[in-house]
């Protein structure tokens, strides 16, 4: 029996694990049955412009895809915040389509879903802290969206980028090449979630709704 899980290719294992997450995101967005208002449509057709203008300003860019910018993932993380996980969700689905028309490229149809639409859509999973205080309920959001876009770019990094790797463990390369775009965005974004500016604008978002 374990002898044919082995015969299984690594492409076909990431197809698996990409169609698992695209349930989870699924579920989860259905699940959330919020009425969306004509002020809540506004409010995710301005945070996904926001950051798609911040993801043009470019502090660095990796060669292979990937890059460090002026907190671009911060509206979805506000928005998500405000709205909560479905909407989040829903809304860094949206944004993730618009970062592959922005310029991104595909070589499989799984590492598309994995590389744009579903990994920004894992940063509508901030929206799961905010019951917490205002003061810092923000930053532990902007950590848990960040780790499971980064997740998803891992497993990208690993099945569809790793001819990259070259002599290197697969799994340290997609790891390190992911963390050294992704941890310093997440810093940016916490940088600038600490500005008590940006939290008074989340909270007037969350009481928009």
């Amino acid at each position: 029996m374990f002898a044919e899980f082995a015969e299984i290719s690594l492409t076909t294992w990431a197809i698996l694990a990409g169609l698992v997450i695209l349930g989870v995101v699924l579920y989860v967005m259905t699940r959330d049955r919020r009425r969306w208002s004509t002020r809540m449509i506004a409010n995710a057709a301005l945070c996904i412009a926001l950051g798609f203008i911040l993801s043009y300003i470019k502090l660095y860019e990796m060669p292979q895809g990937g890059s460090v910018t002026l907190a671009s993932m911060l509206p979805v993380f506000m928005f998500a915040y405000a709205y909560g996980v479905g909407p989040g969700m829903a809304v860094g689905f949206a944004y993730g389509l618009l970062q592959f028309v922005q310029g991104g490229w595909f070589v499989h149809p799984m590492q598309f879903l994995l590389d744009y639409p579903l990994c920004f859509a894992m940063l509508g999973l901030a929206g799961i802290a905010r019951k917490l205080p205002d003061s810092w309920g923000m930053i532990p959001g902007i950590l848990l969206g960040t780790f499971f876009r980064f997740l998803c770019a891992f497993i990208t990094g690993i099945f569809f980028w790793g001819d990259g790797a070259g002599d290197q463990n697969v799994l340290i390369y997609s790891a390190v090449y992911n963390g050294t775009y992704l941890i310093p965005e997440a810093i940016i974004c916490i940088v600038f979630a600490s500005v008590p500016q940006v939290r008074r604008l989340a909270r007037q978002l969350a009481l928009s709704k």
